[in-house]
């Protein structure tokens, strides 16, 4: 019998006893909210590049009225944003998950949650993020993130899909999160964006940083990603190459960062010392996995890369602050 056969007929046995919150409940844990903590920080220093000011004073304080509503609202946006993605990739990738033994126990995959249940768990978190973006239009009058919010949810939903063509598929996952930044400054500020250039390093940035660390991530998956045929950079070119690809990609990122630096003059000593602490974090995740191989790859993914994110994102708003 097919393996999504199964899949399916576990699904309608074992979810129709579930209360719904339950379900949610299962959803949330499995596409790991605590991964949020990429994205977040850059989205957060994207809206304080262009954070609105009081006309009125000479000091150009920020407008903490309205922006500190603008920043709950980037919050909220970044959360419906980014469960919609991950479960795009657990609905549309139930079948591959289930069939390779590191992901058979992801939710989709092992039959705790159906099609049905992530249908509907899609359309909640779409709608909502739609409802979010639009309150920048009802309370600030910029109606730019409601105009963007489906093409933004395709983007970022269509990384899903691509190792099925493209070795690429890091490239399209860096991309994805690239946009916090600059959507975040659309919707705070979208007439200071081309004063404000120091947005689109950043989200360059985010893309390699992204990119390579995703390529590390799928070192795990080469040999299965080889056997079914499924598109990536360690299955194309293998274990030393694809580490190469990484490396190369985190030194754009580094490269981004002083670039951004340069550009945007309220950028100073505490933005540049936290680039320099972040490249010593790259060059260190880049050891654990030379040392420790497979076994580095849980610290190497997360816990370092979580710490990179944070870092930058205080940085550069205290930076932008004082």
């Amino acid at each position: 019998m097919p393996i999504l056969d199964v899949v399916e007929q576990a699904t309608e046995s074992s979810t129709e006893s579930l209360p719904m919150h339950r379900r949610l409940q299962i959803a949330m844990g499995d596409i790991k909210l605590a991964h949020s903590v990429f994205a977040m920080p850059f989205a957060i220093l994207g809206g304080f590049l262009v954070a609105p000011k009081l006309t009125d004073t000479p000091e150009q304080l920020i407008d903490w009225p309205s922006f500190s509503i603008m920043l709950l609202l980037i919050v909220i946006c970044m959360f419906f944003a980014r469960n919609w993605a991950m479960l795009v990739n657990r609905v549309a990738d139930a079948k591959i998950d289930a069939d390779n033994p590191r992901t058979s126990k992801r939710a989709f995959a092992s039959g705790k949650l159906n099609f049905h249940d992530g249908f509907i768990f899609l359309a909640v978190n779409s709608a909502c993020f739609i409802i979010a973006c639009s309150l920048f239009g009802i309370l600030f009058h910029n109606w730019w993130p409601t105009i963007l919010g489906v093409p933004v949810l395709i983007w970022i939903g269509f990384y899903s899909f691509t190792k099925r063509f493209t070795w690429l598929c890091h490239i399209f996952l860096g991309g994805a999160l690239a946009a916090s930044p600059i959507a975040a400054a659309i919707a705070v500020g979208p007439h200071d964006i081309p004063t404000t250039l120091a947005v689109f390093p950043l989200a360059v940035m985010v893309l390699s940083w992204v990119a390579g660390f995703d390529i590390i991530y799928a070192l795990q998956d080469l040999e299965y990603d080889q056997e079914v045929g499924l598109s990536s950079i360690p299955s194309r070119f293998g274990w030393k190459r694809a580490v190469w690809f990484s490396r190369v990609l985190h030194i754009l990122a580094i490269a981004s960062l002083i670039f951004a630096w340069k550009l945007e003059p309220r950028f100073g000593m505490t933005f540049i010392v936290a680039t320099g602490f972040v490249g010593c974090i790259l060059i260190y995740e880049h050891q654990i996995l030379a040392q420790r191989g497979k076994a580095g790859i849980p610290m190497a993914f997360f816990t370092l890369n979580g710490i990179v994110s944070i870092i930058l994102g205080i940085s550069g708003c205290l930076d932008l602050l004082i």
